[in-house]
């Protein structure tokens, strides 16, 4: 059974609340608490994404990155200049939404 969006907007909420507190009460770069309240929020919105998407057929505008690709720690800015995807600020232009990809769309409040 799909979840219900209003509880998992709810649920979401409680996580970004949760982890709000957490950052404020950060105790040092590796504090396992605010790891484990981005973790939480995380789910969170991968669930309250789902259940929209089930309901209403509609989506976020934004996606959670996949933490797989971290596992190399170089850096991309090294990378070869000759690649012109990636804009000075090192964002792949592909990942980029473009105001034409909302042209048909109807307008929301």
């Amino acid at each position: 059974m799909a979840d219900d969006p209003r509880a998992a907007l709810d649920r979401m909420v409680a996580a970004l609340e949760a982890h709000l507190g957490a950052c404020q009460r950060r105790r040092g770069d590796e504090d396992p608490a605010v790891d484990s309240t981005f973790r939480a929020l995380a789910d969170a919105f991968e669930h309250y994404d789902d259940a929209l998407y089930n309901a209403y057929d509609e989506v976020m505008p934004f996606v959670l990155d996949d933490d797989s690709d971290d596992s190399d720690d170089s850096d991309d800015s090294d990378d070869d200049d000759d690649d012109d995807s990636d804009d000075d600020d090192g964002h792949d232009d592909d990942d980029l939404i473009d105001d034409d990809d909302f042209e048909d769309a109807p307008a929301r409040a």
